[in-house]
């Protein structure tokens, strides 16, 4: 049983609230109840958010792709780097930064990942003995962790729009359609064995990594599940794309495929109103990045239309260059204040900013990676994050305004404890199994070092 003073509920906020779980799901909810012995107590408990994009191995990375060079560094000079870091990377340092990227996004507050995994093979590009081996290292981070996991095996079969051959550095990324299908039957394989609220969907990189042909093909093989695809990250990709297909990358997309709630578009950050308002009624999430959107230069997305006209969106901590939950939230909003010079833009009509922000990231994640929660419901996955409200950022703080206060003055240090489907992986603050984590972690890297 958990026992809160405060708990944001399907219905509203209410005070003294008992839960209890079974089999990894909401049980049953009381209020107005006192706390028993043997009950879990917290103080404020909310729906947890699912981070909903996930490339774990580029934490490995972070800060390594900061230093300018003669011309204009841009999205595309950073991925020629991230491409000659890869051909570095064994299975067992995989494991080691997954394990610490999952562990990282719990003590943020999150209780669930997509992990959008398009490292397959080995250096050269052919596979392992396994074909899943490296699938198999992300759900071995997955079960040491606890974090519940959306694994989203990529299709990635060209190096560029137009069916461009695949470059050097991409060659561990490589797949036919059928490759890919026995791949993705591996994994599902694979992750079946871990608890079940964890899964396998599909991820066609992007329409510059695939082709017409191929990506309907396996979108005929894999009926089931969610869909992951990055969509209009920059403008040479809109102009590639609209170059070879004669769209641009949402309209083609919104065009050709039956795109819908299993969905999930990536990025989506240059789209015409048209392609916004379409997006939003095709009842897809909106897969946002704001740290790594910001950090790679891509430019804000086009909220205050995009939620006028009903759309679903959640967040994702992408590159990993830094995993913060609250972070996330709050440069999602500054992004739209810079752009329009003007303050309080994530909402529609009157409201609490925080509110949108943190709800709807709730359930728009809950829906990008197909898990029965985003609130606390009877029923729903027990996903679920407790706040410590006498933190000095939010101690003077009323209760309607808590969101807000999380969202805009909160650190990630406000999270005390965090359920994935009902398994409490972080306590007090802290990960139960930080100190390993972080020692494999370190000792992957060390030898990691050595090579490059």
């Amino acid at each position: 049983m958990i026992f809160a003073n405060q708990a944001l509920i399907a219905t509203g906020w209410a005070k003294n609230v008992r839960l209890s779980c079974a089999e990894g799901r909401i049980s049953e909810i009381s209020t107005d109840q006192s706390p028993k012995d043997g009950d879990t107590r917290v103080d404020v408990l909310l729906p947890a958010l699912a981070n909903l994009h996930s490339h774990s191995f580029q934490r490995a990375m972070a800060g390594m792709t900061e230093y300018r060079k003669a011309g204009k560094d841009s999205f595309w000079t950073w991925r020629d780097l991230m491409y000659r870091f890869t051909k570095h990377l064994t299975p067992e340092q995989i494991e080691a930064i997954a394990s610490l990227v999952f562990m990282e996004m719990q003590e943020a507050g999150y209780a669930s990942v997509g992990e959008f995994h398009y490292i397959h093979h080995q250096p050269d590009g052919t596979p392992y003995d396994d074909i899943g081996e490296l699938s198999g290292r992300i759900a071995a981070a997955a079960a040491d962790t606890g974090i519940g996991l959306t694994h989203l095996p990529v299709l990635y079969t060209y190096g560029g729009a137009g069916k461009a051959p695949l470059e050097a550095g991409q060659a561990r990324f490589g797949n036919s359609v059928d490759r890919f299908n026995e791949l993705t039957a591996r994994a599902r394989g694979i992750v079946g064995a871990l608890s079940q609220d964890c899964q396998v969907g599909i991820a066609p990189h992007s329409l510059r990594a695939t082709s017409p042909d191929d990506m309907a093909a396996v979108l005929q093989a894999h009926q089931r599940g969610p869909i992951h695809i990055h969509i209009a990250e920059q403008p040479k990709e809109v102009a590639d794309i609209s170059d070879w297909l004669g769209a641009r990358p949402v309209e083609w997309l919104l065009a050709n495929a039956e795109v819908n709630a299993n969905w999930c578009l990536i990025h989506a950050t240059h789209m015409t109103g048209a392609e916004t308002r379409n997006m939003a009624q095709s009842g897809a999430v909106a897969g946002l990045c704001p740290i790594t959107e910001a950090n790679l230069g891509d430019g804000p997305f086009n909220g205050p239309d995009y939620l006028a006209h009903g759309g679903a969106f959640g967040v994702g901590s992408d590159s990993n260059i830094l995993i913060s939950l609250t972070e996330e939230l709050r440069t999602l909003e500054y992004s739209q204040r810079l752009r329009d010079i003007a303050r309080n833009i994530m909402v529609v009509g009157d409201g609490s900013v925080g509110e949108t922000l943190y709800c709807g990231a709730a359930k728009g994640g809950a829906q990008a990676l197909n898990r029965g929660t985003g609130q606390i419901v009877q029923g729903a996955l027990a996903d679920l994050v407790a706040i410590d409200s006498s933190d000095p950022a939010l101690c003077a703080l009323q209760l309607h305004q808590l969101l807000d206060g999380i969202c805009f003055a909160g650190r990630d240090r406000v999270v005390t404890d965090v359920w994935s489907a009902g398994r409490h992986a972080v306590q007090g603050g802290r990960h139960i199994k930080r100190d390993q984590i972080i020692a494999n972690y370190r000792s992957a890297m060390q030898s990691l070092m050595s090579t490059l």
